[in-house]
């Protein structure tokens, strides 16, 4: 008797809305905030390393082409892929920064809203 209630509780437990906590919603509110900046670093990194990599192959001769041409090819092609994978660090922290900016000012105007919406209940409460 007492397990079949324990029971029956528990599974109503199981299907009740959760209640996230303010910690959990910082979280997602913050990889929200992180997705666009770590998408383009992660893709824009790795097409850097790439040319560069493509650089060191013709630099060390592996393409059949003549010898001077492949050096000074490679050095080119690897010096663009160094300047990407170089100033791919800043642009990250770049974008993160007016990402979060951008969240910041939308938590914000969503605060605003639910306070004006708090005083216009008090209000016609009389309170």
């Amino acid at each position: 008797m007492n397990t079949d209630k324990i029971y029956a509780e528990s599974i109503a437990k199981e299907y009740a809305p959760k209640e996230t906590s303010k910690v959990v919603a910082l979280r997602k509110l913050d990889n929200k905030a992180k997705r666009p900046a770590n998408i383009f670093a992660y893709t824009f990194g790795i097409i850097s390393a790439l040319v560069l990599g493509i650089g060191m192959c013709l630099c060390m001769n592996q393409f059949d082409l003549n010898g001077t041409i492949s050096m000074v090819l490679g050095i080119i092609i690897g010096i663009i892929g160094i300047a990407g994978v170089s100033i791919n660090y800043p642009i990250y922290k770049r974008l993160l920064k007016k990402a979060r900016i951008n969240m910041l000012l939308k938590s914000l105007n969503l605060q605003k809203k639910s306070v004006k919406t708090i005083k216009t209940v008090l209000k016609r409460r009389g309170l």
